[in-house]
């Protein structure tokens, strides 16, 4: 049973590894990765207490620098608003960012991130970015 487990719980990673290896969006109000990816396989999403916390706060202004990456948009990361945390081998968040482009003369907007954090393995994937 332990060994089956273990497998599901690989195969789960290898799957959100997959979908954050999307190849690039272009402009800022493309999504990206599964947007309907809200939901684990376990475990209930609970509100984040503190989003002020450093590591909440840096997950945020991580999952720009990397929708960056992927996307043909340059946002500047502001804040993390809100969010909530589930535990899934892991967790996963979905953190509600304040964010602005770069360009001048584009709008402030919300951003809705899902980012996976393996803490003991150092293992981290942005699921999904979209305008919230």
């Amino acid at each position: 049973m332990r060994i089956s487990t273990s497998f599901f719980l690989v195969a789960a990673v290898g799957m959100i590894y997959a979908i954050a290896a999307t190849p690039a969006a272009t402009g800022c109000d493309v999504p990206f990765g599964d947007q309907s990816r809200t939901a684990g396989i376990v475990g209930a999403w609970e509100p984040i207490k503190n989003v002020n916390d450093p590591h909440i706060q840096m997950l945020g202004g991580w999952a720009v620098s990397e929708y960056g990456n992927h996307a043909n948009c340059r946002l500047k990361f502001h804040r993390v608003v809100r969010g909530r945390q589930q535990y899934v081998s892991g967790a996963e968040y979905e953190l509600i960012i304040d964010a602005s482009p770069e360009l001048v003369g584009r709008k402030e907007g919300w951003y809705k991130a899902v980012v996976y954090e393996q803490g003991w393995s150092n293992v981290r994937h942005l699921v999904s970015f979209s305008r919230a």
